[in-house]
């Protein structure tokens, strides 16, 4: 093979032989050339679009864990909102029942005051940990279960006072053990009935209707509630402190020992059982074993 070069100058003419393997390398680089940028070409497309499909498939995930996290936020704030509204309405309902408590109980004028929040104070100490503050909304959740738990706890010592006034007043002996009834004996040295001796009577007697109702004058547990060759049918009350009562001849018990009786309470029905001339109620008190004259407690106010 043969080739012809010409030159500027002169317009001569040069010739160069190229032999078998010449030729045939020079043929591979003509054509291989060509070939290989092709495939480099073929390549780099190709690569650029599974990049491009990558970043087009990635910006759709991000995309749909954006909105994911979107509606769960929504999802978290309308929750947050709801229990809110919740806490606020529980705070007002505590803050109602505290007032009337207060009001029932009749309490010195602020020593509960649930209109108002509470007076708080103290040094200003700086957090050793530094974290960031809540969201407005967590905030006032926070500020809101702190006032229910204050106004809770105000309630729980309202409550446990009114329990111990009312236990106090419950046990407290005051009243006559019948609904309808005279005084026919008092307490003290008077004539016996069945002897005319002069002799100890150690209770009142209250005359009333056979069968009408005997009542406990204070709560406590029945620790008697039996016959009585004396006392005929009666019942006894502790009722703490050292205190206890005694109610004799009944017709019926009603109460039966281990008993807890309330104040004015039926515990009996009125009788002539035992040691009596006729219908009615001896009443004793005892005051640490003691028997005491009942009248100081049959006419003390109830509190």
């Amino acid at each position: 093979m043969k080739i012809i070069i010409l030159t500027k100058h002169h317009g001569q003419a040069r010739s160069l032989s190229i032999g078998g393997w010449t030729r045939a390398l020079l043929s591979v680089c003509l054509l291989g050339v060509p070939a290989l940028i092709s495939v480099l070409t073929y390549q780099f497309v190709d690569s650029s679009n599974k990049d491009g499909i990558e970043s087009r498939q990635a910006l759709i995930t991000q995309k749909e864990e954006l909105e994911k996290a979107r509606l769960e936020a929504e999802a978290q704030l309308s929750a947050l909102t709801l229990k809110m509204a919740k806490m606020q309405a529980r705070l007002v309902r505590l803050d109602a029942l505290g007032e009337r408590l207060t009001t029932v109980a009749q309490l010195g004028e602020g020593e509960f005051d649930f209109s108002q929040p509470p007076a708080l104070g103290g040094p200003e100490i700086e957090s050793v940990e530094r974290t960031a503050s809540p969201p407005d909304l967590l905030r006032a959740l926070d500020q809101l279960s702190g006032q229910i738990e204050n106004r809770s706890q105000q309630l729980e010592i309202l409550d446990n006072l009114l329990a111990k006034r009312q236990l106090s007043d419950d046990t407290f002996i005051a009243g006559r053990p019948i609904v309808k009834g005279w005084l026919a004996s008092r307490y003290g040295r008077r004539a016996d009935p069945f002897t005319g001796k002069i002799a100890f009577h150690s209770g009142i007697d209250f005359a009333a209707h056979e069968g009408s109702d005997v009542i406990s004058v204070a709560a406590g547990v029945v620790v008697k509630s039996q016959g009585h060759p004396q006392y005929g049918h009666m019942v006894q009350i502790n009722h703490g402190g050292g205190y206890a009562t005694r109610y004799a001849h009944n017709k019926a018990n009603l109460v039966k020992v281990g008993d807890v009786v309330k104040k004015g309470q039926v515990i009996a029905l009125v009788g002539s059982t035992g040691r009596s001339t006729g219908p009615h109620v001896h009443f004793e008190v005892f005051k640490n074993g003691r028997i005491v004259d009942p009248s100081s407690y049959i006419h003390r106010a109830s509190r």
